[in-house]
C-alpha cells in the first residue's frame, strides 16, 4: 500500500470525489464536492488530499483541510473526510490515513489537529481527545476532538 497526495495521482480525483458526496454529501451537490477535491491538490499548501493505493486500486482517502466544521474556524488545521472504500474495511487502512496525515502536519509545524465526528470510541483508539461537542450546518450536534502533535 502507498499514500500519497492526490495531486500525484489526479486521475483517481473524479472516485474520490463520488466518495465524499456519497459518503458526506447529505444536502450538499456533488459540484460542491469537485470543487473541494479540484483545490486540494497543490503541493505544500492546503487543502490537501491524501489517497491510499494499491498499485493501480483506490483504496482511501483524507484530506488536511483549513477548516472542516463551519462554526469552529477558530480550530486548525482539521483531518477530514476519511473514507475507506467498503471492501477495504478493516484492514487497518484508516489508521494508516490518520497517521500519515499526522506525520504530515508535524512535520509542517502545526502543534495540533482537530477533526470531528458524529459518533464516538473510533478516534479515542488513535490517540485522539474528544474536547466537546459542536454544531455542523445546519444544525446537527457533533463530537469535537484533537490530536497534539
Amino acid at each position: 500500500m502507498m499514500i500519497q497526495p492526490l495531486y500525484q495521482a489526479p486521475h483517481h480525483a473524479e472516485q474520490v470525489t463520488e466518495w465524499l458526496w456519497l459518503a458526506f454529501g447529505q444536502g450538499l451537490s456533488r459540484a460542491f464536492f469537485a470543487s473541494v477535491i479540484e483545490h486540494s491538490q497543490q503541493p505544500d499548501a492546503l487543502p490537501l488530499t491524501f489517497i491510499a493505493t494499491e498499485g493501480e486500486t483506490l483504496l482511501g482517502t483524507v484530506g488536511l483541510w483549513r477548516c472542516d466544521l463551519i462554526s469552529r474556524q477558530d480550530l486548525f488545521p482539521w483531518l477530514a473526510a476519511l473514507y475507506i472504500d467498503e471492501p477495504q474495511r478493516g484492514r487497518g487502512l484508516g489508521q494508516a490515513l490518520q497517521q500519515h496525515v499526522i506525520q504530515y502536519a508535524r512535520q509542517q509545524g502545526y502543534a495540533s489537529l482537530h477533526l470531528y465526528a458524529a459518533f464516538r470510541d473510533y478516534y479515542e483508539r488513535f490517540g485522539w481527545q474528544h474536547i466537546g461537542e459542536g454544531i455542523d450546518y445546519p444544525d446537527t450536534r457533533v463530537n469535537l476532538y484533537r490530536y497534539t502533535l
